[in-house]
């Protein structure tokens, strides 16, 4: 069993490990569509020295209209052979917020079985604000590398899955999104989906397990962050959003108290608040 301790590393500890030959830096930003910012182009512009871009929108199943699915084990071991990730790599993902998309990154290698995975703490927010390098410079290409996808179904769920656990006694479904969107008192940033939550979620908006900087918080703050929210670590979760990105924070959090199984529930709000067969709550809880 993997140290959670080991999915997580500081700034200082990725500066003096950015040349070493096992370790492979990825930068798995994304935005919201409403945004109008190209993840892509600003890594071209500006990234740690050595990173190579993680694109979840390539690194997906093209074929499902929701936003980037999760793809086949085996498209996914494809993909990251050709980006020169094989069995025995180091990968360590950060994003420009801080901790937005990485969380997602570290969850799509983890339902593949590559545990060998951590996210950096603050991200480039983080990098930038210590004065560290950055570049617009290319990183070397790498050779492909053999990868043995060892899926891990236990941390996916679909909509069926979420479904049948409303009103479940064990499990606990919690929804990443801000408190407006959650109420459904505030609108989807997607069009053409409904405005509410899943039946007995509960809320904790990813960014309240933050630190203004972008680093995660304490585990005493993050306990105490999931217990207002009426969330026990202790139990199994089901973690949703609107497109299954931040859920990611949502389980990465969870396994930093120990919590390692959480799941994302891939569709989130993107499916379910598109589909009228399911049902939906508004209010407050």
């Amino acid at each position: 069993m993997v140290d959670p301790a080991q999915w997580i590393v500081e700034t200082e500890w990725l500066a003096q490990h950015l040349d070493s030959p096992d370790v492979v830096l990825l930068d798995g930003s994304s935005h919201l569509p409403t945004s109008g910012r190209n993840a892509r182009q600003e890594f071209a512009a500006e990234h740690i020295p050595g990173a190579y871009f993680f694109d979840i929108d390539e690194v997906a199943d093209k074929k499902n209209p929701l936003p980037h699915m999760l793809p086949s084990s085996v498209q996914f071991a494809s993909q990251i052979k050709a980006m020169g990730i094989g069995d025995g790599t180091r990968v360590i993902v950060y994003d420009t917020e801080g901790l937005y998309s990485a969380a997602r990154v570290w969850w799509m290698f983890r339902t593949m079985g590559h545990e060998d995975v951590a996210v950096l703490n603050g991200g480039m927010k983080k990098w930038k604000a210590e004065g560290r390098p950055v570049t617009d410079e290319p990183s070397p290409k790498r050779h492909p590398r053999h990868f043995t996808p060892r899926a891990n179904a236990a941390l996916v769920r679909d909509a069926s899955d979420v479904h049948a656990l409303i009103g479940h006694p064990s499990v606990q479904i919690v929804d990443a999104r801000a408190a407006g969107r959650f109420t459904g008192s505030a609108p989807e940033p997607r069009k053409g989906l409904r405005s509410g939550r899943i039946p007995g979620s509960r809320n904790v908006p990813f960014g309240s397990l933050l630190n203004t900087d972008g680093t995660l918080k304490s585990k005493d703050e993050l306990s105490r962050v999931f217990a207002a929210a009426g969330v026990d670590v202790e139990r199994p979760v089901v973690a949703s959003c609107g497109s299954g990105v931040t859920a990611g924070v949502i389980a990465f959090a969870l396994a930093q108290l120990g919590r390692t199984d959480a799941a994302v529930y891939d569709g989130s709000w993107s499916e379910w608040g598109a589909r009228e067969d399911l049902p939906m709550e508004t209010g407050p809880v």
